[in-house]
């Protein structure tokens, strides 16, 4: 009798190993998106308590945050193959929700406003949660999408940059709204590749996750301050 172990097609091997790399990966990054929801709430409960972040308005906030945003993000890329690279991540989903705290001390100041925040906290999951089924079920590849993501997160920060002068209520309306968009198709197609193999280090991959979960949070919460609040 023939032994099914040698019969077994050689590429077989070669498809399982990496299926099994791809499902490590993601694994991987769903728990240190998990674990990095954590810091992220100490340093937004760190801001609104000593309102350390306060007086980070205008263009002088904008500087400073973009500042240490891209400078923790590129010290992100240069360790994400060592295990420093979790210890990074960590301080910087630690200063990302020192940075969130002035909008939700903010958004805290109204009578409904702790129901906002979890408003948009349930939202965001709710988000995360079709893009992940999407993202499984979908089979066709989304590199294409990248592109045009890019360019659209491109004409944001313009348009943020813009409206910080300008100070428009509308203007920060649009924004939101097109900030919520553009990252939730940001999370599924950065789900897609990891899922596809385009990805294969998950403290990168998770760097781009909590990025879109961030910003479609933020985009989520400053919408609900300015339509729903109650003074």
């Amino acid at each position: 009798m023939s032994d099914p172990i040698q019969n077994f097609p050689a590429y077989a091997y070669g498809n399982t190993a990496a299926l099994e790399q791809r499902n490590k990966v993601l694994r991987n990054t769903y728990w240190l998106l998990a674990i990095s929801l954590i810091p992220t709430v100490l340093g937004a409960w760190v801001g609104v308590t000593t309102g350390i972040t306060r007086n980070l308005t205008g263009g002088l906030g904008l500087v400073v945050f973009l500042g240490i945003a891209f400078g923790f993000m590129y010290a992100i890329q240069k360790t994400k193959d060592s295990a420093a690279g979790v210890g990074v991540l960590l301080a910087f989903t630690f200063f990302m929700g020192l940075m969130l705290s002035r909008l939700i001390a903010m958004v805290l100041g109204f009578r409904n406003g702790t129901g906002l925040v979890m408003i948009a906290f349930g939202g965001t999951a709710g988000v995360f949660l079709v893009m992940a089924t999407l993202a499984t079920v979908i089979k066709r590849e989304l590199s294409g999408l990248g592109k045009w993501l890019f360019a659209g997160a491109v004409v944001l920060v313009v348009g943020s940059v813009i409206n910080v002068f300008v100070g428009s209520t509308m203007g920060v309306l649009v924004i939101s709204t097109l900030a919520i968009g553009i990252f939730s198709m940001y999370m599924l197609y950065d789900l897609k590749q990891i899922i596809d193999g385009g990805e294969t280090n998950y403290i990168s991959a998770t760097l781009m996750l909590y990025l879109d979960l961030f910003n479609v949070f933020q985009s989520l919460l400053i919408l609900l301050g300015i339509t729903s609040g109650d003074d």
